[in-house]
């Protein structure tokens, strides 16, 4: 992977990276900058056999706090095609941390604001600390949170997103949770170590299994529960348990032993 200038990137160990934005003094907000390295690390993490979790973390008071104010100024006067070029390069930096199939989970220990928001619905996994606070402030800049909606929405549920999408209101890491987009809240002092006990738990799993569900879900959501369907979760339970992996797995199981990816 190259170094980027405004993430800081950690491997703890041979199965883990820890993807840090790093740009604490301005809140960890987006540029043109961010968004290509940050599109750039997870198609490289993408790419990776080896890694089966990602970590998405950042430094300083604030999560990420949405666009740079400099990049907003700069974004005031593009023309339309200026904005439209600009606003697609957000689209496909969501979308490819969207698609990695590595699991992600997200470290969040500050205030989540805006774009900030998008990264932390593209999250599998999303720890949060219980002072932190979230907000969709586009409404209150006469904008609108467009490319990130269809990950918010799908964290957030429809009747939430109708609510904070025009209100542009902050609401806490115990309404995230309470909504479904946060999966555990937690003291500051207690982050990392509900972290570590998160990314141990997807570790623990078999490599191809954890890739393979995460990709089930896509499949899976909001999809008819025709024929069709039947006949293709039937197909894939029959292609991992024929696989070398979920052969292992069970034998593993029935003979009271460890799994050959723990070795």
């Amino acid at each position: 992977m190259q170094n980027p200038t405004t993430l800081e990137l950690r491997r703890p160990n041979p199965y883990s990276i820890e993807v840090w934005l790093n740009r604490p003094d301005v809140r960890n907000a987006f540029n043109e900058t961010v968004i290509a390295e940050l599109t750039q690390v997870f198609q490289d993490i993408a790419r990776n056999d080896q890694l089966r979790v990602v970590v998405l973390a950042a430094h300083g008071k604030a999560f990420c706090a949405g666009a740079d104010l400099n990049w907003m100024q700069a974004m005031s006067g593009y023309s339309w095609d200026q904005n439209r070029a600009d606003a697609q390069q957000l689209a496909d930096m969501l979308w490819t941390l969207d698609q990695c199939p590595v699991p992600i989970v997200g470290r969040v220990q500050g205030d989540c604001y805006a774009g900030g928001m998008g990264l932390a619905s593209v999250c599998d996994v999303l720890v949060a600390v219980d002072t932190m606070q979230f907000c969709l402030s586009e409404a209150r800049l006469g904008l609108m949170p467009a490319t990130i909606s269809p990950y918010v929405l799908r964290a957030m549920g429809v009747q939430a997103s109708r609510r904070y999408f025009v209100s542009a209101e902050r609401f806490t890491a115990q309404q995230a949770f309470a909504m479904g987009m946060v999966h555990e809240v937690c003291a500051a002092d207690q982050l990392d170590t509900v972290v570590a006990q998160q990314v141990s738990q997807l570790i623990a799993n078999g490599p191809q299994a954890v890739r393979l569900c995460k990709q089930l879900v896509r499949d899976v959501a909001n999809v008819p529960n025709t024929q069709t369907l039947r006949d293709e979760t039937a197909k894939r339970i029959a292609d991992i348990r024929a696989s070398a992996e979920g052969k292992e797995g069970l034998q593993s199981f029935l003979n009271k032993r460890p799994p050959n990816w723990l070795v």
